[in-house]
């Protein structure tokens, strides 16, 4: 066995190779890597672990499993609390999470929860291996809408229940931000996210595409002529913010929610695909979190020289450390300390540029980051051809505004009860981004699996 206090290091494609390909950046571990990781935990009574995983995965008991060489049984430990694990192995913020409060970090490094996480899911799926199924039916039928995180986990956990259980999604293609909106790099579609679903849709979920709740149907004809007891809103946050500036309607000037959707969902880095993209010489992206990140090594594997312009230092970045890290690697070039104020354009009406200034940190805001202030004179452009704005989403208002009887807030988020997601509207439960706003895939889990424990104790009374 190795050093007890270092991970088993994980392999990746290089960065100068990768930088050039849209293939999984991170190659995972094999069995003989997992089984070492594994030995690294101790195997805590009081386990923090858990209390740091917003679904709450028995993580010392599958990782208990991994270190007798028992993949399958490991599988089904974590599948009793999550419906996605290959995806959450892959995505997951794990080191402000699990591994943020695991033990061994203490002195050393924490154990790779994340890594082994995605191997026994990998391994499951590599076999063939699904979920353990439903109980008998209870005659009860629940509408889910979108089929994103919160959705999928949401279904799963109703289908174990025995719930009759529809997913309206109004995309063409399952996923919701697993497909659209994270890139094939982090996470690919066909190998994880597909048979992700395939999974939850073997319990006995349905799926319907191409049905946007608000126009094709509403809630209330949900729980009326369509026959549902309970509804699930799950349609996350897909309306992209933009800051406002002069310049922002240029042409060449992208939402990265826009961006994104065309090379993830419409295959649009592919050569064989007919959805246009920017093919792009020099571009900024606007933002310093996981989707700008995202959008960068994007922009960079289409060819461009690529730069993130962020008003806040390093140490501010929201994105995860190991996503600046790649990124770095890759060779895309961080503006610090510099924020867009206006956006250039040539005669034709195509960015040419971006004026920015140069920032410094004040006294800290209501958020506890000390607060970005401009230096006097020190404007500078930069040439550009295309900017990507990648500062954050807000949930769509259509379903808010089409449902009679539902609260949101100043931001158009649903409000909802975080322990069981439910609204002020009987029988509509809601959760993830649409409730949130903007946030991580297994927040939005987290919120599928209340929201799914709150609809149960909800029809049990009926």
């Amino acid at each position: 066995m190795g050093d007890v206090l270092k991970k088993v290091a994980v392999r990746e494609q290089d960065a100068k190779v990768r930088a050039a390909n849209f293939g999984e950046v991170c190659l995972g571990y094999n069995k003989e890597e997992a089984m070492e990781e594994a030995q690294r935990c101790i195997g805590c009574k009081n386990a923090q672990c858990i209390k740091g995983c917003p679904v709450a995965i028995d993580i010392p008991g599958f990782i208990g499993e991994v270190k007798q060489g028992n993949i399958e049984q490991a599988y089904q430990v974590i599948s009793k609390a999550s419906a996605l694990p290959a995806v959450c192995g892959r995505v997951c913020p794990q080191e402000s999470q699990c591994e943020g409060k695991c033990i061994r970090g203490i002195k050393g490094e924490p154990v790779s929860i994340g890594k082994l996480e995605r191997f026994v899911a990998d391994w499951a799926r590599e076999k063939g291996i699904r979920p353990e199924g439903a109980r008998e039916k209870n005659g009860k039928k629940v509408a889910v809408i979108g089929s994103g995180p919160a959705g999928l986990t949401c279904a799963g956990d109703l289908a174990k229940l025995g719930y009759e259980v529809t997913i309206f999604e109004a995309l063409h293609e399952p996923g919701g931000v697993l497909v659209y909106g994270i890139p094939e790099f982090r996470l690919p579609k066909e190998d994880v996210v597909q048979k992700e679903i395939a999974n939850v849709m073997s319990l006995g979920v349905k799926i319907k595409t191409n049905v946007i709740v608000g126009k094709s149907v509403t809630i209330d004809e949900l729980l009326g002529e369509e026959g549902f007891d309970a509804v699930f809103v799950g349609s996350g946050a897909g309306l992209p913010k933009f800051m406002g500036i002069p310049g922002e309607n240029a042409n060449g000037v992208f939402s990265a929610n826009e961006y994104l959707t065309r090379s993830n969902l419409m295959k649009a880095f592919s050569k064989d695909c007919e959805t246009p993209i920017m093919q792009s010489k020099k571009v900024a992206v606007v933002g310093g979190g996981n989707v700008a990140m995202d959008a960068a090594r994007t922009a960079l594997r289409l060819g461009a020289e690529v730069h993130i312009v962020y008003r806040r230092s390093e140490e501010e970045l929201p994105a995860r450390v190991e996503e600046v890290h790649h990124a770095k690697e890759e060779g895309i070039l961080f503006d610090l300390l510099t924020n867009p104020v206006e956006i250039l354009e040539d005669e034709k009406g195509w960015v040419r540029g971006m004026t920015c200034i140069r920032m410094e940190l004040g006294e800290p805001d209501a958020s506890g980051r000390r607060r970005p202030v401009a230096v006097e004179g020190s404007e500078f452009t930069l040439e550009l051809d295309t900017v990507i704005m990648a500062l954050g989403t807000s949930p769509n208002p259509l379903i808010s505004s089409t449902t009679k009887g539902l609260e949101t807030n100043k931001w158009k988020c649903i409000v909802a009860d975080e322990e069981n997601g439910q609204t002020s509207k009987e029988g509509v439960f809601a959760g993830g981004d649409a409730v949130t706003g903007a946030a991580t895939v297994i927040l939005a889990m987290g919120a599928g699996r209340a929201g799914a424990k709150g609809i149960d104790e909800y029809l049990s009374q009926k």
